[in-house]
């Protein structure tokens, strides 16, 4: 390969994709829609076999979507050896957190381990799965060189973190995409190839910078996020209604992003990213301040909900042991059917705890996932008027209500469900 960014930008190259879940998934679909051969891979074989049928687990892709995209001849698959065919490999595989909250890297050293097994001269490796700075130059390096491959002159090596938004509009191709190689070379590479994919690429420095990038968006937004589920405590002690405030600091046209409290933070980010911050400045014997107290403040945010909810049935001389209270929402965020990280689930696992007798509806999540989770499903259409409260704690477009407050005694509104839809019932009570 005489110019790599010239082949990366003209050619009709084949892109590898490590990991089909919502962020791999997508990036393929929207490769093949823009007219490049795909071979994804996963370790999960009936995945990969039910991707092939045309049946989508992932809810931003929908299965006429993929099935278009099979029958362009994208190939989903779970024997490693098919991604010898790529020219570019992307890596986008879960990065959690262990046990004891420290970054579990086992899913990422895997992948580097499968892309060591298959690269060759002239392939492009990028890591998407977000992870503390340095990574890419640690783990991913060493793999793609172990072989014999020289960087810069047989292969190129970048990071550029995954920006998905499960339930937006907004889709992979239309997303700004961050890119930075271990080397400038391999930033070059890189943006060439990506720009093959998503409208608008921007290059940065580093891998590392990309990295830090990443964790910044999302540390940003776990810190405000604190800070108004703070001020909603603070709010609610001097007797004012913080969604008003929010809703009336909002007017301000600069210096001012509305965030909005509720039952803590959930989902595959937020919860998350700070804390592979926070352990690799630990590592630097760096203490991040503002990253801790947030996390305190959010994590302490589901049992404030549920103690809420306790005083609610207090002023109906209601206990919470043996008490019928509705859960209406456990996905992390409205409109999708994700309950990964929910923090709505800790809310009615702690009323649960306290004895009370906790029912879901949340017809996007399903009676399936809410049955794993230990909770009785109730459907839109049932008599509710048997819950002495209704705690909405993720406030899906599909739910009625106005039905809601009409059915039951009293509503907890976590979201502020009510006030965004311009609803008002006597019996609505706000976080």
């Amino acid at each position: 390969m005489d110019d790599p960014v010239d082949y990366f930008e003209t050619e009709r190259w084949t892109l590898g994709v490590i990991g089909l879940g919502y962020v791999g998934l997508p990036l393929a679909i929207t490769a093949t829609a823009r007219g490049l051969p795909v071979v994804g891979f996963d370790v999960d074989a009936e995945r990969a076999a039910a991707l092939m049928a045309g049946h989508s687990p992932v809810e931003d892709v929908s299965d006429a979507a993929l099935a278009a995209a099979v029958a362009a001849g994208a190939v989903f698959t779970a024997d490693a050896q098919r991604l010898t065919e790529a020219d570019a490999l992307v890596i986008a595989v879960p990065s959690p957190l262990g046990r004891n909250r420290q970054p579990d890297l086992s899913f990422i050293q895997s992948a580097a381990a499968t892309v060591a097994s298959v690269v060759g001269p002239g392939r492009l490796v990028s890591l998407e799965s977000t992870t503390y700075p340095g990574t890419t130059e640690d783990i991913l390096v060493p793999a793609v060189t172990a072989g014999g491959l020289a960087l810069d002159d047989d292969v190129w090596v970048a990071f550029s973190p995954e920006r998905v938004s499960p339930g937006d509009a907004m889709k992979t191709g239309e997303i700004p995409k961050l890119v930075g190689g271990v080397t400038p070379r391999s930033t070059d590479v890189a943006a060439a190839a990506y720009r093959r994919i998503v409208d608008n690429v921007h290059p940065v420095s580093t891998a590392r910078t990309a990295e830090m990038a990443k964790l910044l968006e999302n540390t940003y937004r776990a810190v405000n996020i604190g800070l108004v589920n703070e001020m909603a405590q603070l709010a609610h002690e001097l007797d004012i209604d913080i969604w008003e405030v929010i809703e009336a600091a909002a007017t301000k046209p600069f210096g001012f992003q509305p965030f909005y409290p509720g039952p803590g933070v959930g989902g595959h980010c937020i919860p998350l990213d700070p804390q592979y911050l926070a352990w690799r400045a630990r590592e630097a014997n760096f203490s991040t301040r503002f990253i801790d107290t947030a996390e305190q403040i959010n994590t302490r945010m589901p049992r404030y909900n549920a103690e809420r909810i306790a005083d609610v049935l207090n002023r109906r001389g209601l206990p919470v042991f043996g008490t019928p209270v509705l859960g209406v929402g456990i996905a992390y965020k409205p409109n999708v059917a994700d309950d990964r990280e929910s923090a709505s689930l800790d809310v009615l696992s702690e009323l649960r705890h306290r004895g009370a007798e906790v029912a879901v509806l949340d017809p996007l999540v399903g009676d399936a996932r809410i049955r794993h989770h230990g909770f009785e499903p109730v459907e839109p259409g049932d008599d509710l008027s048997r819950f002495a409260v209704a705690a909405v704690l993720c406030d899906h477009d599909v739910i009625d209500y106005a039905g809601l407050a009409a059915a039951v005694p009293v509503v907890f509104d976590a979201r502020g469900a009510y006030r965004s839809r311009r609803l008002s019932a006597a019996n609505v009570v706000t976080l």
